[in-house]
């Protein structure tokens, strides 16, 4: 095997970061609004504004798991162990906490504290890449906040998967794409963010929320800004949309250009190629296992998915990727397999591969 086939690169990793941190670190006029967690009715339980009680364990349990903390060496062994070289990493808490706030000052406020901290605890290791949070709902923090997180060194942006009010096809973002083009950073959107995840309940609900809920925002932003022409009329961005799977991409692309070309009637501005070939040249998605949208690389093509093991949640591959990645790569040639499991990573994200081989 050649260097980059050796190497993985999960571009789908979480940190547990201290909850404390935003009471800590944002302004005082929002102390009383951060979110924490307390005890409630025998639960440890998580509260953040705009979102509904989140159970977390008993009372008797720990508040949060030992794996996944901040402390660079326990991850750096611990992913050692699953195989993987070097990490994209995303928050845990602030999945949800940081974006669901309706109030544009807070959300700001909650971003700057996690990012700070980000870089303070993850930052400035050649295996580490944490994402900065940006916050959506008023532009200009957004391209405020952006760009102090490139002058400061982040790699990637983190883009909440849904906006109140504003989809991604708004022409309103046109000023943000614009500066994140120029900053030259990837733009992450992690799935179940920026709502309430939790749009069923009942039986089989937990299945639906991560399918229907979580999984379906892959789809919505790539064809948000794909058939919407944001990659068009921007093609330096590059998105990645994370933790959504990859089986849908084949489908979404032959579907946008059917109907693309079906109703051109309705469309004011015609697109400067196809939508699948906009996705194909500047959009991803991340998948842990997925079978489905590896065989379907020949529609997609393989620089479009890129594997991540979720460390450390449980619905991912960790701390058994070998086994899941042997089974989803059988018979797949090992210069493909290599572009989904690092090559296209280390080309979005900026790993330097030979470093990371010397690694070991």
């Amino acid at each position: 095997m050649t260097q980059t086939q050796q190497i993985l690169i999960s571009t789908d990793s979480h940190v547990t970061e201290p909850i404390e941190l935003y009471a800590e670190r944002v302004d005082v006029s929002y102390r009383d609004r951060a979110p924490h967690i307390r005890n409630n009715d025998g639960w440890r339980t998580l509260f953040v504004e705009g979102l509904k009680p989140r159970k977390l364990m008993t009372e008797r349990e720990l508040d949060v798991a030992i794996v996944g903390g901040p402390d660079p060496d326990q991850r750096l062994r611990e992913q050692a162990q699953d195989g993987v070289s070097a990490e994209v990493i995303f928050p845990t808490f602030a999945l949800q906490a940081c974006f669901t706030s309706d109030e544009a000052g807070l959300q700001l406020a909650l971003c700057r504290a996690y990012n700070d901290w980000a870089l303070e605890t993850l930052g400035g290791h050649h295996r580490m890449l944490p994402v900065g949070l940006v916050p959506m709902i008023d532009l200009d923090d957004a391209i405020a906040e952006a760009t102090r997180l490139a002058n400061r060194g982040f790699r990637a942006l983190f883009l909440p998967a849904r906006v109140p009010h504003r989809a991604y096809n708004d022409p309103e973002y046109d000023r943000f794409w614009a500066v994140a083009q120029d900053l030259g950073l990837p733009l992450t959107f992690h799935s179940g963010t920026g709502y309430e995840p939790r749009i069923a309940r009942g039986p089989g609900a937990a299945v639906m929320n991560y399918i229907l809920g979580a999984q379906l925002d892959g789809p919505t932003v790539i064809l948000a800004m794909a058939a919407g022409g944001a990659l068009d009329r921007f093609p330096g961005l590059r998105i990645v949309t994370v933790e959504t799977g990859a089986a849908w991409l084949a489908w979404i692309m032959m579907q946008a250009d059917l109907i693309y070309e079906a109703h051109s009637m309705f469309f004011k501005e015609r697109l400067s190629m196809k939508p699948s070939e906009l996705v194909a040249r500047q959009a991803h998605a991340t998948f842990m296992y997925d079978p489905v949208a590896i065989n379907n690389r020949y529609v997609t093509g393989v620089e479009t998915i890129m594997w991540g093991n979720d460390y450390p949640h449980p619905e991912g591959t960790w701390p058994n990727s070998a086994g899941a990645l042997a089974e989803q790569f059988k018979d797949v040639p090992d210069g493909e397999r290599a572009a989904m499991v690092c090559g296209t990573a280390a080309r979005v994200f900026g790993f330097d591969v030979d470093l990371l081989q010397q690694a070991g």
